[in-house]
């Protein structure tokens, strides 16, 4: 599941100011660190729940070498745990088993096992004071005790040093944040079509219509200066629900002779993703509407931006001219090759990211040439109202327990098809990740909530959302989404040496550059037909 040759100590570590929380308390008879994670705009808790996002560590002490035990254990809350330790040069190869006691019903979980196919990227960030080796997080939904045992095997003649238990709660309930961003099927949320006209630039996430008034703001964090110019929209800040377009869109009985502004399909503008969803798969090569505009209709609402759509019926006649074109001002489109439309993305501020983790500004790949396909294991049976703080503790395990800057990957999919931002830096521009060790510097990783190598299928809404964000990120740098690329490993993998050519898909699993099981075998058997859908969606250029 990993690399097994022992990895090189790193040498000249540069240093990184890393976040530290105060107000670090121990809880009676546990020895349990409680760290809270404030100051952010992400605390997305309600007036009547408004804990913050925090952190728990308990020290995995012992006398055996070999093995470490902890029995049962009241903590403060908690819905993520994971295992970490001092060096993350030191790659573990014995076993980590952990149970918990739910908090609501007070029931024990059975053992589960904890992965160790993480790693730190092969960059400054992952050379940076602080960090340390971990496990994967594992979900394990609201918890109020836990217990574990931790056995070096293989090679190993102890357990790492510094062992330690890490349990991070996500914080109070959500508000409503990040639901119904996604149309819960996994088709588009409208049927986009490329025009030949500049593309103007979105004042939202995605193709779904926008309110009548202007967007309220999110308080996302600026994007840096030094981020690298694209020919792409500037990222959106503020995503919007997106009507869920019915199974059959109906055809206009007659064709305009002029182009007529575009007309989502009627539909509640904000529903809620499905729980567990069982609609029908979706077509692999989505209809399109049979009317477009050659060119963006005016709005009488200036404020929602060119690129939004006025609800309820249209204002103003639509241009019958070649003539109309975006109001430079309001518009960063290009006036060469037609962007592709973006797919609906619930942005770092709706999913509550907690922006004061992040210390230092984000890093920028040349290309990206690839998306590696991840998932997060845990579990499959997560409401998808719960997506956002399964998000939001991946963030601050990957910064308070891995030491990372920022959450490792470039976007999440939950298995309503919502997709959701990842790593900041803007969901359009070429943002370094920490998902593919060796390939961190070419490619951007996109993970899939839930665990697909136990059990776990993919959902069809899953799928085509992995298919569309991958075909429409790979699109803005010209890469075919069923084509091959050869890239050169970074690192030792465990499949490749560090300098090797690696011939990989352009849309491949993490085991295909990483030894590891991730995604899991049932998502990694999908990816075949996931890219035939890429090639086929409305968001491939």
């Amino acid at each position: 599941m990993k690399p097994r040759g022992t990895r090189a100590r790193r040498a000249g570590r540069a240093p990184r100011t890393v976040w530290l929380a105060a107000g670090a308390v121990v809880l009676a008879g546990t020895g349990v660190t409680a760290v809270a994670v404030t100051g952010g705009s992400g605390n997305t808790g309600t007036d009547d729940d408004p804990r913050p996002v925090k952190a728990h560590t308990l020290a995995l002490d012992g006398k055996d070498a070999k093995k470490r035990e902890l029995p049962r254990t009241e903590t403060q809350l908690f819905s993520l745990v994971g295992v970490s330790w001092e060096d993350s040069a030191d790659d573990f190869e014995g076993t980590a088993q952990i149970r918990t006691r739910s908090a609501d019903g007070g029931a024990w979980t059975d053992w589960r096992d904890l992965d160790f196919d993480i790693r730190a990227p092969e960059s400054e960030e992952g050379d940076a004071a602080g960090v340390r080796g971990a496990s994967e997080p594992l979900w394990v939904g609201p918890s109020d005790a836990v217990e574990a045992r931790v056995v070096a095997g293989g090679k190993e003649t102890a357990v790492p040093k510094a062992l330690r238990l890490d349990m991070i709660d996500p914080g109070g309930t959500d508000n409503g944040k990040g639901q119904g961003k996604g149309n819960g099927t996994g088709k588009p949320s409208a049927e986009p079509k490329k025009t030949d006209t500049a593309a103007p630039s979105p004042s939202v996430t995605g193709p779904g219509t926008a309110p009548s008034t202007a967007p309220e703001p999110t308080g996302a964090s600026s994007e840096p200066a030094e981020a690298p110019a694209t020919d792409q929209p500037a990222s959106p800040t503020a995503p919007v629900p997106s009507a869920e377009p019915t199974e059959e869109p109906q055809e206009p009985t007659a064709e305009p002779s002029t182009p007529a502004p575009s007309q989502e399909p009627t539909a509640d503008p904000s529903p809620a993703p499905s729980q567990d969803p069982t609609g029908p798969a979706p077509s692999e090569e989505p209809q399109e509407p049979t009317a477009e505009p050659s060119t963006p209709a005016p709005s009488e609402e200036p404020t929602t931006g060119p690129g939004t759509e006025p609800s309820g019926e249209p204002t103003g006649e639509p241009s019958t001219g070649p003539t109309a074109q975006p109001d430079p001002a309001e518009s960063t489109g290009t006036t060469g090759p037609t962007a592709p439309a973006v797919p609906a993305i619930v942005s770092r501020a709706d999913w509550g990211a907690d922006e004061s983790l992040v210390a230092d500004p984000p890093s920028y790949l040349s290309k990206v040439s690839a998306v590696f396909v991840h998932h997060t294991a845990g579990t499959n049976s997560y409401d998808c109202a719960e997506s956002p703080a399964i998000i939001r503790a991946i963030l601050t395990y990957h910064v308070k327990t891995n030491g990372w800057n920022d959450i490792g990957y470039n976007f999440f999919v939950d298995k309503c098809g919502t997709v959701f931002e990842g790593r900041a830096g803007g969901v359009d521009k070429p943002v370094r990740g920490a998902h593919t060790y060796g390939f961190n510097g070419d490619s951007s990783g996109v993970s899939l909530l839930g665990d697909y190598e136990n059990g776990g299928t993919p959902t069809p809404a899953a799928k085509q959302a992995i298919a569309d964000i991958a075909a429409w990120k790979l699109g803005l740098h010209g890469v075919d989404p069923e084509a091959k690329v050869t890239l050169t490993a970074a690192g030792d993998t465990g499949v490749y040496k560090t300098g090797e050519q690696a011939t990989l898909n352009t849309v491949s699993g993490h085991r295909d550059g990483f030894a590891t099981l991730c995604p899991g075998a049932t998502l990694y058997s999908a990816l075949p037909e996931i890219r035939r859908m890429a090639g086929a969606s409305v968001y491939a250029r």
